[in-house]
């Protein structure tokens, strides 16, 4: 049985994937404005199609990373996920940048739901759940008895 942290985890990941689906969609005409906006995007042709390819291999490889931690338990994903997550950051300010009001408030809101859906991976029931996947024995010290 998957443990609390784990649920919360899914709940709170698939919730911001799910808003930042809803996000793009509504965003879909600005973002490919910006981009023929670009006269080096511009060349390439990048428009609608790119953009919506774009946003569904996006979201299939988060709902990937997802279905790998919260319902096969591989501990490496999790890892694979602060990656990303710390990585994003750098892009954060940029990114920013050239949103509108509504938009970077949104794109900090999903950013501070995906950290603490991150958190809940590393509490202590999600380590001992991820530890028992991996077959490790769970050691919780006995009641009273002062462990140093």
């Amino acid at each position: 049985m998957r443990p609390q942290s784990i649920i919360w985890f899914e709940q709170l990941y698939l919730t911001s994937l799910a808003i930042g689906a809803i996000n793009g969609v509504l965003s879909l005409g600005e973002t490919v404005a910006q981009i023929n906006a670009d006269p080096a995007m511009a060349q390439y042709g990048f428009g609608t199609g790119f953009v919506i390819m774009t946003m569904v291999f996006s979201l299939a490889i988060n709902l990937l990373l997802w279905f790998l931690v919260a319902r096969k338990g591989i501990e490496v994903v999790k890892w694979i996920l602060v990656v990303f997550l710390v990585g994003g950051l750098f892009f954060l300010p940029s990114g920013l940048a050239t949103m509108n009001m509504v938009a970077a408030g949104v794109a900090l809101i999903l950013t501070a739901m995906q950290f603490a859906a991150v958190y809940f991976l590393f509490r202590a029931d999600a380590k001992e759940w991820f530890a028992s996947l991996r077959g490790e024995p769970i050691e919780k010290p006995e009641r009273g008895v002062d462990i140093k």
